[in-house]
């Protein structure tokens, strides 16, 4: 975990990436690196909840390029 500098940490607060204190700039991150990679993590659809939905059936491709 490392120490950044010019980061004010607010206390009982850990940055949910690395561990480390979070600043009042990146809060709830300790700087623009967690930050971007927790919006990495968001995108990329690592966070999911879990459901037991199934996803609708698609039409059948026929192989053609023609419209329905």
């Amino acid at each position: 975990m490392a120490v950044h500098d010019n980061v004010t940490p607010i206390r009982g607060r850990a940055c949910p990436i690395c561990g480390d204190r979070t600043s009042m700039e990146h809060r709830p991150f300790c700087s623009v690196r967690c930050k971007d990679i927790d919006l990495s993590r968001w995108l990329g659809g690592h966070y999911r909840i879990a459901t037991s939905e199934t996803a609708p059936e698609r039409p059948a491709d026929h192989g053609d390029d023609s419209e329905y």
